[in-house]
């Protein structure tokens, strides 16, 4: 039997790691996408080609839009995992925040991901052991001046986990978090390098972090090593938030 996952932002650099990792794991996957679709369709070919025995499929739906969920979930069948790497984010002061950016921020982070875990659950309840993985952030725990709606929609995020965890624990689903610090991505590229080098002073390993390290932190939660684990802040910040 195959086991799927569903990743959610597969476009994204974040969630192009966790695919290629999870695929070399023996995942067949849902890869989940917005507006990223030459991306999605190059990264499905080349699983494809690499993994001829496991199954790649391409979803869409707009995680912008109130029926994302309904939209994405219209698409998968078999699921053993869902991981939530997707994201939209928002810089600049609260009172220059319009509304429709909070709404975006909401439904992309927290509305529409909570309705896919309700819809998706049926289908997680059928293997004696699932998993539910949402990529967080360090601005979940501390805060962001410039990213207030960003922290405290991750802060959301990481809520829910510890109280979903709870629910779904009797079902065999593990829910957790992990929280990346700064991770070298395109979205974090137009830093400065003197922004740059004063956040790697501030790290303790003294370093910025690589989409890898979150994609084997997936690997390894989704592995069957870690099944006593649920509804957990796992934090991938090189010590830059303890």
């Amino acid at each position: 039997m195959k086991k799927f996952a569903l990743v959610c932002g597969a476009s994204g650099a974040i969630g192009k790691a966790i695919c290629e990792k999870l695929a070399q794991d023996g995942w067949s996957l849902y890869l989940h996408y917005s507006s990223g679709t030459s991306k999605v369709a190059v990264l499905v070919d080349r699983l494809t080609h690499r993994f001829p025995e496991q199954e790649f499929l391409a979803v869409q739906a707009n995680f912008h839009a109130a029926e994302g969920a309904e939209q994405l979930t219209s698409q998968i069948f078999s699921l053993q995992a869902v991981i939530f790497a997707h994201g939209h984010a928002y810089y600049g002061l609260l009172e220059s925040t319009p509304a429709v950016e909070m709404e975006k921020l909401w439904r992309v982070h927290v509305q529409n991901p909570m309705r896919v875990t309700a819809l998706v659950a049926s289908k997680l309840r059928a293997n004696d052991t699932s998993y539910i993985l949402w990529i967080g952030s360090i601005w979940g725990e501390v805060g962001a001046a410039g990213e207030t709606v960003y922290s405290a929609v991750k802060g959301a995020q990481h809520s829910f986990v510890k109280a979903y965890a709870q629910e779904a624990a009797y079902s065999g689903i593990r829910v957790n978090v992990i929280a990346p610090g700064f991770i070298e991505t395109g979205m974090n590229s137009q830093l400065a390098k003197e922004e740059r080098r004063a956040i790697i002073e501030d790290i303790p390993l003294q370093k910025l972090g690589q989409t890898s390290d979150v994609a084997n932190m997936v690997s390894f939660y989704m592995s069957g090593q870690a099944d006593y684990v649920t509804g957990q802040i796992i934090r991938v910040n090189g010590g830059w938030y303890i």
